[in-house]
């Protein structure tokens, strides 16, 4: 896995750390009158999206994004320009398969964090107001000072974020409802060859008992979460 990817894989995980951790402690601020009527819209139960992302050091990527909330999983499969294609499968119970097929290659992660909730965004954002994004007027929120989000004022519909990295994402397409078949979310027999050596033994990242502590003694350990990606 390329040391890009390995950063973009942290700063997505990172990003569902944060949201998971800045409820329970009331993070959310409003801006403006208007801030208290604007509220951003939750994600679709299950949805797909194709993504076209492009990182602070000029690296691009397409991505389709499968989110299936009540089956408990996340799938990027991540199409990096002129290589192989790598796929990131996230389970809420915490494990992560990132595998490419063509180098028959796996590694396990594990995270007390699972996949982002629907309402990920509800409550702890700060509104920002309206701008535009990729010529679409949107209303801007903020979180935990890791993403700015824009969704579309007409059809409150996604239209991307960019990270504190600079690394941008553009939604080029957003189906509602969109379900993967079963067969597609099995990551490779020799996935699980890897994660019984990991499970276990590899918390990557904790957040059980004094979370922020956790969170920032664990800072050191997570690559790209606080450099840039180039």
């Amino acid at each position: 896995m390329s040391r890009t990817m390995e950063r973009l894989i942290w700063q997505f995980r990172l990003f569902a750390l944060l949201c998971s951790l800045c409820a329970p402690f009331g993070c959310t601020q409003r801006v403006g009158a208007d801030a208290n009527t604007v509220t951003p819209t939750p994600w679709p139960l299950q949805f797909h999206a194709l993504a076209f992302i492009n990182s602070s050091s000029g690296t691009l990527q397409a991505t389709d994004l499968w989110y299936d909330w009540p089956n408990g999983r996340n799938f990027n499969i991540i199409h990096n320009q002129l290589k192989n294609v790598l796929h990131d499968l996230e389970w809420t119970n915490g494990t992560s398969f990132y595998y490419d097929l063509d180098a028959g290659t796996c590694q396990t992660r594990i995270f007390d964090v699972g996949i982002l909730r629907p309402d990920w965004l509800v409550d702890n954002s700060t509104y920002i107001g309206q701008q535009s994004y990729d010529g679409f007027t949107c209303n801007v929120w903020e979180k935990a000072d890791f993403i700015v989000y824009y969704e579309d004022v007409d059809t409150k519909r996604p239209v991307g974020w960019i990270f504190y990295t600079g690394m941008t994402i553009h939604l080029m397409s957003f189906e509602e409802g969109a379900v993967l078949a079963d067969s597609e979310w099995q990551a490779p027999a020799y996935c699980f060859e890897e994660e019984d050596s990991v499970l276990g033994k590899q918390k990557v990242i904790e957040t059980e008992n004094e979370p922020w502590r956790k969170f920032l003694a664990n800072f050191g350990n997570l690559p790209g979460f606080l450099v840039d990606d180039n």
